[in-house]
């Protein structure tokens, strides 16, 4: 029995040897796509080009969340003064400035959550490239996003960025 151990062992030293010098060899580089998306210019112009498209909506939404508001406000104040009819009247057309107002939010959000997707896909596209480059040109053998934990040797952040800004 004790030549099988001793096989056994011999085996197993030789493939955790093996395992080691293997990884010893694999070069690893991290991206914080995070901080890409936060820091790099594209992503800037992204979101500038977004705020720009849709300032007019926005500002359309803030007047009639104001003037939603103010009706609101003449009705608690001057509610008790009002006629039926006239406080009737006040109710059904903050009612309705709610309903569009909710309306318009909705569609909103969905447009804009549209047209984000649509520019930083572009912003995605042109960082897995930069990556893609600078795995070939430094001979990486893998390069991982979104770990739990890495090492800032590893970490090829700032080297994608500076890529982006070219």
């Amino acid at each position: 029995m004790k030549p099988i151990f001793a096989q056994f062992l011999a085996i197993s030293l030789l493939a955790m040897s093996a395992s080691a010098a293997l990884a010893v060899e694999l070069k690893i580089g991290f991206v914080n796509t995070e901080k890409v998306f936060r820091e790099s210019s594209l992503s800037l112009k992204a979101t500038k080009k977004l705020e720009k498209e849709f300032q007019t909506r926005d500002q359309e939404l803030q007047k009639l969340i104001k003037q939603a508001r103010d009706l609101q406000t003449y009705m608690e104040k001057e509610g008790l003064t009002l006629s039926e009819a006239d406080r009737a009247k006040k109710q059904k057309e903050l009612a309705n400035i709610s309903r569009d107002l909710q309306h318009d939010q909705r569609a909103f959000r969905e447009d804009l959550n549209q047209r984000k997707n649509e520019e930083f896909a572009s912003v995605q596209d042109r960082a897995r490239k930069a990556i893609t480059e600078i795995a070939e040109k430094e001979k990486f053998d893998l390069i991982l996003e979104n770990v739990v934990y890495a090492s800032p040797k590893v970490d090829i952040t700032d080297r994608v960025l500076k890529s982006l800004e070219r």
